[in-house]
């Protein structure tokens, strides 16, 4: 993938990607922005309660084939990218792992690191494929509430689940935000993509707070009545 035009070329942009992740700059300033953010929903700066899940992205074949597996489940090779989010949905930790490894088996890292970075985490939502030894774990080792989110056994189709949106809506906004990764080098290490969804969550909460009125989608524009010789016609 080719740079932006008003970016600096390649080299420079790879040396600052690589020293402010290697500096912890990344991490200190979504930390600092997330706290922006809650104050400015009225909330306390550090969360009291978090949401875990992870989502499956495919990956290229430039992508080295140690750091992506095999989903049995979707039967295609890429990742896993497991974060913890606030419960508005704002990044807390992420790993990224190959989509072979297992949903409980995954989480450990960003579950110990959010215990470690956010203390004040006391419980932490999930879905019904960290159910098991993950929660034993997460009390025993931790000593945090992992709770269960199920699903309601009549559900048909999909249905928003209580408390989870939040972390749902976040991989959304992932998805729509396709950051400028100049080259897919910067994606090519699980660490590097780590830092390239911290990257995505600055922007998303830069607009955030830089918005003066909520964002809002535009409506369907009006019919206007074009006149022609063939007569009047609506465009």
């Amino acid at each position: 993938m080719a740079s932006p035009k008003d970016f600096a070329p390649w080299p420079t942009v790879y040396w600052y990607f690589t020293w402010w992740h290697d500096d912890g700059a990344v991490e200190r300033i979504n930390d600092a922005l997330r706290s922006k953010v809650r104050e400015a929903d009225g909330r306390d700066a550090e969360p009291s309660a978090g949401l875990i899940d992870s989502q499956f992205v495919r990956t290229t074949d430039t992508v080295p084939a140690a750091t992506r597996g095999f989903d049995a489940g979707k039967k295609v090779k890429g990742r896993k990218r497991f974060i913890v989010t606030d419960t508005l949905g704002l990044l807390l930790a992420v790993h990224v792992v190959a989509a072979s490894v297992q949903d409980r088996d995954g989480a450990k890292r960003p579950l110990l690191w959010t215990r470690l970075d956010h203390p004040e985490v006391r419980k932490v939502w999930a879905d019904q494929g960290s159910a098991g030894r993950l929660v034993d774990w997460a009390t025993h080792i931790l000593g945090r509430e992992l709770e269960i989110v199920r699903k309601d056994p009549d559900q048909r189709g999909f249905q928003v689940q209580p408390k989870r949106w939040a972390v749902e809506r976040t991989f959304s906004w992932l998805t729509a935000h396709r950051s400028p990764a100049p080259r897919q080098g910067l994606r090519d290490q699980p660490r590097h993509s780590e830092t390239m969804i911290r990257w995505a969550m600055i922007g998303i909460m830069v607009l955030r707070l830089t918005r003066r009125c909520p964002a809002a989608r535009s409506g369907p524009k009006p019919l206007i009545q074009v006149r022609s010789h063939a007569g009047t016609v609506q465009a």
